[in-house]
């Protein structure tokens, strides 16, 4: 195959930014167009990369920045609502023993750590826009951007996320989900004592947790049943988390009394969705969560968006044809990961609904994280 040949990324996000890396690292030539102006480079609170997550940053020449921005860490505690530690033990290295189990950072720290990858990478980056018509023939497809141009590509890769124009445009109906729960988050300083993910199951929420970030941060978060979005006003949101937060122990009071800007406090609720039968129409294929997603109940949202990229680019850069045959090849090899730890992470919410002990949660996570230790 040429290396004249071009890719479109749609999406800006951990798949769009991994896939852009490494297909220009291969010497494709790629555009990618980010519908945010700022390519939401200020956006969330914190995120938990789990190993396999960090094998692909490392892929991706990035660990060592990841690693210097945040939070290592190998275990887990589960405590009762006043603090107590209840069970510790340590993480699965699923990206490796040579990787730590975790590590903890601040969202925006990775999506600039990407951002200066991509850029790096001479990729073509149009930021504000968006691909409005995707026109198909047998060898490739002609897009029409927001901004009025118009170009021809021989293969789009659909990362825009959870809402996916492309995912429609293209005729795949499946949509995102409500799981009946969701999730308040902030970041906050981190006390001293937090050096690691401790989770509490009971009292007001269905899960208090929080993560270190960096030496300094961490991102705190409590889950409860979904509520109608209209009726919690932005104005209150401070209010309404503290209030969840308040109820729980140990390192929580310190946290609590960070929590006063309501503008700093992310509501969102858990959603589920699994593209069944294979991500491509013809030269469009789906990517991270426009093909799938997940309650973040196993912290694995980004780590199975970066490995979709790892894995599409491996195939990319390894083929002289990109035909169906290749395209459905990328869906075997992903779908047989995904829809566990898609399946599981649902589960352990639904479980938390229904006020399944602690036990049966732990043992599908162990049983789950055990797989990812697998090369994707």
């Amino acid at each position: 195959m040429s290396e004249a040949r071009k890719v479109l990324v749609i999406g800006g996000g951990a798949a769009g930014n991994a896939a852009t890396i490494l297909l220009r690292r291969a010497g494709r030539s790629v555009d990618l167009v980010e519908a945010k102006d700022d390519w939401n480079a200020t956006a969330g609170s914190g995120i938990t990369l789990q190993g396999n997550a960090l094998r692909v940053l490392r892929e991706l020449g990035v660990w060592e920045q990841v690693k210097a921005s945040g939070f290592g860490f190998g275990s887990v505690g589960i405590t009762a609502p006043d603090g107590t530690v209840l069970h510790a033990q340590d993480d699965l290295r699923t990206g490796g023993d040579d990787l730590p189990a975790t590590v903890g950072m601040q969202r925006p720290q990775l999506q600039q750590i990407l951002i200066d990858a991509v850029r790096a990478s001479g990729a073509t980056i149009r930021l504000g826009t968006t691909a409005e018509i995707l026109d198909q023939d047998t060898d490739g497809v002609s897009v029409r951007l927001s901004d009025g141009t118009e170009h021809r590509y021989d293969l789009v890769v659909a990362a825009d996320g959870l809402g996916s124009s492309t995912r429609s445009a293209i005729g795949i109906t499946d949509k995102p989900e409500p799981t009946g729960m969701a999730i308040w988050r902030i970041a906050a300083p981190r006390p001293a004592g937090v050096t690691r993910t401790d989770l509490a199951y009971g009292g007001p929420a269905y899960i208090a947790g929080y993560c270190p970030t960096s030496e300094t941060t961490l991102y705190a978060y409590v889950v409860e049943a979904s509520r109608d979005r209209a009726s919690i006003p932005p104005e209150s949101y401070a209010e309404e988390m503290r209030r969840l937060a308040s109820a729980y122990g140990g390192h929580w009071p310190e946290i609590t009394a960070h929590i006063t800007d309501p503008a700093k406090v992310n509501y969102t609720w858990f959603d589920r969705m699994l593209v069944e039968g294979s991500w491509h129409r013809g030269r469009v294929v789906l990517v991270g969560d426009a093909a799938h997603c997940c309650p973040p109940t196993l912290a694995q949202g980004a780590a199975l968006s970066l490995e979709d990229a790892w894995v599409l680019a491996q195939l990319l850069t390894s083929s002289e044809t990109w035909d169906d045959a290749l395209f459905q090849a990328y869906y075997e090899r992903r779908i047989a990961r995904v829809r566990p730890v898609v399946e599981a992470s649902v589960q352990i919410g639904q479980w938390q609904l229904d006020g399944v002990r602690d036990a049966d949660v732990l043992g599908l996570m162990g049983r789950t994280m055990t797989m990812l230790r697998e090369l994707p």
